[in-house]
C-alpha cells in the first residue's frame, strides 16, 4: 500500500457480479478458480495458542518440537511451493531457547500462555542476539541491535520463542512512491496466501502472511497509519493497533513519534488478546508509555465475551461503505451480523472532513521520519553501517539495481529537505492533526459510542512491479491520527480473497474493541483457511 492510508482508488477487477460472502448476502456462482499448488497437509494448521498450550501441557507437543514443525512449514510453504517470502530471517537459537523452555516447564510449570508458543516478529523490532535488523533495507544488512525492543524483552519473559523476522514493506513503506507493498531488498516480494499474484498490503506483510499461512502462531507487527490493519484484512487475520502508548516503541524503527506502535496479528481475537497481554507495559525509554499506566489489562482474555455485541452502541461509518461493487454486500451483510447479535447501530455517524486535514498527517510524517530515524542510526553506535538519513539515500543510489529497481525513494530525499522540528511548518501541521484528532474523538464521545465501525480496505489487488500498489481505499487514517485504538477481523470475501471489518474505539478502550470484535468473528466464523491458488481466472 502506498502509505498506508494515502491510497489511489481503482476497481478491483470486472466481470462476474458477486460471491463469497460468508457473513451473509448474494451467492452469485464465483469464477473459475486456477489449481492451488500441491501443500502438504500440516498438523499446526489453524490451531490456537490455547490449542497448543493444551497440546504442551498433556505432552503431545514440545515446544522443540513446534520450532521444528513450523521451520519445516516455512521451508515448505516460504521458501519452496507457494514460496511466499514472508520470513526473512530465522532465529539460528529458536531450537535452543525452546528446548530450555521445555525443561522450564518439565521443573516449574509454564510461565503463562506462551510459554514455548513460536512466534514472528518484524524485521523493524530490535533483538539483541544473532538476529540482525533491518526494516528490510539492505544498507543494514549485518546490523544487530546492542538491546532487545522492550516488546521483545516482554515477550521473552513471558516465555516466548521468537522463530524469526518477518519480511515488510522495506522502511516501513515510507521510501518512494508508487511502492509495492511486502517487497523488500532484502528479502523480496510477500505474497498473498489466498492468491498469491495479489498483494499482501503492508508494511507489516510478512507477519500478516505468515501468521495467514500458520507459518508460526502469532506475529508482531507495526503501524503507522494502517500497517497492521490494511495487511490483516488483505490477508484474512486479526490485526489490532493499541492506542499510542499503550505498547512501547523504544527499539522499533520509527516512522512518527506521534503515531507509531506495534500490535498482535493472529488468525482469532483471542489468539491476539493472548499477545497483546505479553506486550504492554511501562517503559522508561518511552514516555508515551508512562499514560498507560493502571490503564492495561493483565489478561485481555478476560475481556472476551461472545455476547459483547448485546445493546453495544456502534457508530456506522457510512460515508467510507462504497468501496467496490463486489465488496459491498460484504460489508453490509457484516452489518447485519452486528444488528442480529444485538448491537445498537447509529448510522451514519458524520466523520471529520479528510479536506479538513488536508497532507498535515503526510508532513508530520515527513518531519517526525527524519528525526526518528536518524535517532535510531545514532542508536546504533559507531558500527552503524549507515549514519544518517544522507547517507541512506546515498546507499541505495550507489546500489539501485538492488535497492531502486521496482520503485524509488522520493520519500526519503523529502524528509531530508526538511529541517528540525522547531520548524513552523511542522508545528503547524501537528496542530492541524490534533485538531483533527479532537473532532474524531468528539464523534466518539458525543454518540456515546462503544466504537465505530468502517471497512479496513477493499479485497487484495494484484501485484504490479511496473505500476505499484493501487487499493480501494481504506479507514485507517482516523484511529493512526487520533492515536486511537482499531481492530480489524475478517468479515468475508471476495472471490476467496479476504474483506476485512475494522472497530474503532477511544483511547485505551483495547478491551471492549477485542470484546466487540471477538463476538462478532464467533457469531459469523468469516476467516476460512488460505488456498495458495496462483492467481484468479476469470473468464
Amino acid at each position: 500500500m502506498h502509505r498506508r492510508g494515502f491510497l489511489q482508488r481503482s476497481a478491483l477487477v470486472g466481470g462476474a457480479a458477486c460471491a463469497g460472502v460468508v457473513a451473509g448476502g448474494c451467492s452469485t456462482p464465483a469464477p473459475s478458480r486456477a489449481a492451488a499448488p500441491r501443500v502438504k497437509s500440516f498438523e499446526l494448521e489453524e490451531m490456537t495458542v490455547a490449542e497448543l498450550q493444551r497440546g504442551l501441557a498433556s505432552g503431545h507437543f514440545t515446544a522443540e518440537g513446534l520450532v521444528e514443525k513450523y521451520r519445516q512449514r516455512i521451508s515448505e510453504v516460504d521458501q519452496h511451493g507457494p514460496r511466499l517470502k514472508t520470513v526473512i530471517e530465522l532465529n539460528p537459537d529458536a531450537p535452543a531457547i525452546a528446548r530450555e523452555l521445555d525443561r522450564e516447564r518439565k521443573a516449574r510449570g509454564p510461565r503463562g500462555p506462551l510459554h514455548g508458543i513460536p512466534l514472528l516478529i518484524k524485521d523493524n523490532i530490535d533483538t539483541h542476539d544473532r538476529m540482525t535488523t533491518t526494516a528490510g533495507s539492505l544498507a543494514l544488512a549485518g546490523s544487530v541491535a546492542l538491546r532487545d525492543a522492550f516488546l521483545v524483552g516482554r515477550l521473552r519473559a513471558a516465555g516466548a520463542v521468537l522463530l524469526g523476522k518477518a519480511n515488510l514493506s522495506e522502511w516501513a513503506n515510507f521510501r518512494g512512491s508508487r511502492s509495492i507493498s511486502g517487497w523488500s531488498g532484502r528479502g523480496g516480494l510477500s505474497r498473498n496466501p489466498y492468491v498469491t499474484d495479489r498483494s499482501t498490503s503492508g508494511s507489516s506483510a510478512g507477519s500478516a502472511a505468515a501468521v495467514s499461512a500458520s507459518l508460526c502462531a502469532v506475529a508482531v507487527g507495526t503501524e503507522t497509519d494502517g500497517s497492521i490493519v490494511s495487511p490483516a484484512a488483505y490477508c484474512g487475520v486479526v490485526g489490532l493497533k493499541p492506542t499510542i502508548g499503550l505498547v512501547s516503541r523504544s527499539g522499533i524503527i520509527p516512522i512518527a513519534a506521534s503515531q507509531d506502535t506495534a500490535g498482535p496479528m493472529a488468525r482469532c481475537v483471542a489468539d491476539a488478546a493472548v499477545l497483546l497481554s505479553a506486550m504492554t507495559g511501562v517503559d522508561v525509554r518511552d514516555a508515551a508509555t508512562a499514560a498507560s499506566a493502571g490503564k492495561a489489562q493483565r489478561d485481555y482474555t478476560q475481556c472476551l465475551e461472545a455476547k459483547a455485541l448485546h445493546g453495544a452502541r456502534l457508530g456506522v461509518a457510512r460515508s467510507l461503505f462504497k468501496l467496490n461493487r463486489l465488496a459491498d454486500p460484504v460489508l453490509e451483510a457484516a452489518l447485519t451480523a452486528l444488528r442480529r447479535e444485538g448491537a445498537i447501530l447509529i448510522d451514519p455517524v458524520k466523520l471529520p472532513s479528510r479536506q479538513d486535514l488536508g497532507d498535515a498527517e503526510y508532513q508530520v510524517m515527513l518531519y517526525e521520519f527524519k528525526a526518528g530515524l536518524n535517532d535510531y542510526f545514532t542508536s546504533l553506535g559507531p558500527r552503524a553501517p549507515v549514519k544518517n538519513m544522507e547517507e541512506l539515500i546515498a546507499f541505495n543510489e550507489r546500489n539501485r539495481e538492488r535497492e531502486l529497481a521496482f520503485f524509488g525513494q522520493e520519500t526519503l530525499i523529502e524528509a531530508q529537505a526538511n529541517g528540525p522540528l522547531t520548524e513552523q511548518r511542522y508545528l503547524d501541521a501537528k496542530a492541524r492533526c490534533v485538531k483533527w484528532s479532537k473532532e474524531i474523538e468528539a464523534l466518539l464521545e458525543s454518540n456515546q459510542l462503544d466504537a465505530m465501525v468502517a471497512p479496513t480496505t477493499g479485497p487484495a489487488h494484484t501485484l504490479d512491479l511496473v505500476v505499484g500498489d493501487r487499493g480501494l481505499g481504506g479507514s485507517s487514517t482516523y484511529a493512526a491520527v487520533a492515536g486511537l485504538p482499531s481492530l480489524t477481523v475478517p468479515c468475508g470475501e471476495v472471490f476467496g480473497l479476504p474483506v476485512g471489518l475494522s472497530f474503532i474505539a477511544r483511547a485505551w478502550h483495547e478491551a471492549k474493541l477485542l470484546a466487540l470484535a471477538y463476538a462478532f468473528e464467533q457469531a459469523t466464523k468469516a476467516r476460512q483457511p488460505p488456498r495458495f491458488l496462483p492467481t484468479l481466472e476469470l473468464g
